[in-house]
């Protein structure tokens, strides 16, 4: 672990947090920024094409994502040294309880891989379209591609955070094209609108909620900071958590006003809907340069997933520490790393249920998105009452209040999106997960610290030069 920013002040000081800031918050929120890759698009397959509705859709969306970064810059608060809703869980209702936000933080992992592969796929047909036959062959090779690049050696925060950036750059010179083009074809009105309109929201908006995946992860990422003080992780992570919204929320919303306005809807099977956004306003070049920062940046977001899955079962796998306590309850084997620091069989692990899931999927990100939300959102949902129930206690009820604003928000997503029937299987996946490592739990004994696994596994992260 890095040793403490020294307690000084200067412009060389100033600049390396600034840098460090600049790193952490751009690699955290390569997640939530790639999910602008199928999240639009999603929600306007509910909406049945109707264009007319995705722009209030996902402004609801984004109104949403507000919401949950501001009841968790209270759980950043909270926990200075990271555990995000596992912590919170753990504190407010039991260490046993923590289960269920880390059994529906495993389901996430994979689901990331498999829908960030697949819309890699995608977003490399899009520029090749002979390539769409292959979907399917393409997706689960970029998953043993990534997993197999994460096997010998890890890419370090700032290349993702490179990465987002490279993306952000050339989505903005997209933007700005799309302000001098002209319509492609008029607005359809879709079928959605005999729901009614606000009917036709109401049921479109939890599937574009994909788009809050990775919202949380300023949570417990902060437990790689371990240069700063308390303090410098909470003003960290709070920056991160605003940095996020103002950057999916700004580059979401473009995308949607510009394809509402050009008459950008559904696109045809072996292209995506931005891309069809960017095929249309901007230049050759800038065209194929859109497509390649989306596809890196897709595989960065499923890199970083094949880095934080091992890297937890590593820290819920037993071990001894140097006190001579006997902590963890998964297999030994789990825990083992190689040269390049990998705990390889959790990757093994990851890389089976990523490569399974993409294929039961057929390759189609837009089929995966279903399921992607609800997994997360149980975490959210469990991390938001455990904050309810704190402000309750130390009686903050402006806290309150927003803590169940949020919890009901979030329990009317989750309920809506298993309302779709499929998706309760990621659910249910997160139930199965959460009960074994709770019999497990049982079974060794009871170990104290299962709580701040996800801190633990961050720390591990940082201590590999992540």
């Amino acid at each position: 672990m890095s040793s403490r920013i020294p307690s000084q002040s200067g412009p060389g000081l100033l600049r390396s947090r600034s840098a460090l800031l600049l790193g952490f918050a751009f690699a955290v929120m390569a997640d939530p920024v790639s999910s602008v890759a199928y999240a639009i698009e999603a929600a306007l397959r509910a909406l049945d094409g109707d264009l007319a509705l995705l722009a209030p859709t996902m402004v609801l969306v984004v109104a949403i994502i507000a919401l949950v970064i501001l009841n968790y810059r209270q759980l950043v608060g909270r926990y200075p040294g990271g555990g995000g809703a596992s912590a919170a869980v753990g504190e407010a209702f039991g260490d046993g309880w923590s289960f269920l936000p880390i059994g529906a933080l495993v389901v996430d992992f994979v689901l990331t891989i498999a829908i960030s592969v697949s819309a890699g796929a995608s977003a490399v047909i899009a520029y090749f379209p002979v390539l769409a036959p292959w979907r399917l062959v393409l997706a689960v090779a970029l998953v043993l591609v990534v997993g197999g690049m994460t096997w010998f050696g890890h890419l370090g925060r700032l290349v993702f955070a490179a990465m987002t950036l490279a993306f952000i750059a050339v989505a903005v010179i997209v933007l700005a094209f799309g302000l001098f083009a002209q319509p492609h074809a008029a607005v359809n009105p879709g079928t959605a609108a005999g729901q009614g309109p606000v009917l036709a929201v109401v049921l479109a908006f939890p599937v574009a909620m994909a788009l809050a995946t990775g919202v949380e992860a300023p949570s417990s990422a902060i437990a790689q900071l371990g240069q700063l003080d308390n303090a410098g992780r909470v003003g960290f992570g709070r920056v991160t958590l605003w940095l996020t919204l103002a950057v999916v929320g700004a580059i979401t919303l473009g995308l949607t006003f510009e394809a509402v306005r050009l008459g950008v809807g559904v696109p045809p099977a072996e292209s995506t809907q931005i891309a069809e956004l960017a095929r249309l306003v901007a230049p050759a070049p800038v065209f194929a340069a859109f497509q390649l920062v989306t596809a890196l940046l897709l595989l960065a977001a499923a890199s970083s997933s094949f880095q934080a899955g091992p890297g937890l079962l590593k820290a819920l796998a037993r071990h001894t520490t140097a006190r001579g306590e006997n902590l963890g309850i998964l297999a030994v084997p789990l825990g083992r790393t190689n040269v390049h620091h990998t705990p390889y069989w959790g990757t093994v692990v990851f890389a089976v249920l990523a490569a399974a899931a993409t294929a039961a999927a057929g390759g189609d990100d837009q089929e995966l998105v279903l399921f992607y939300a609800v997994s997360v959102f149980l975490s959210f949902l469990a991390g938001l009452l455990s904050m309810a129930l704190f402000s309750h206690r130390d009686g903050r009820r402006g806290h309150l209040v927003l803590n169940a604003a949020g919890a009901l928000v979030v329990a009317f997503t989750l309920a809506a999106n298993l309302a779709r029937g499929l998706p309760a299987i990621s659910l249910g996946a997160a139930g199965l997960i959460a009960a074994g490592l709770f019999g497990a739990w049982v079974k060794a004994g009871r170990p104290r610290g299962m709580r701040n696994a996800e801190a633990e596994a961050e720390e591990g992260l940082a201590e590999d030069g992540l």
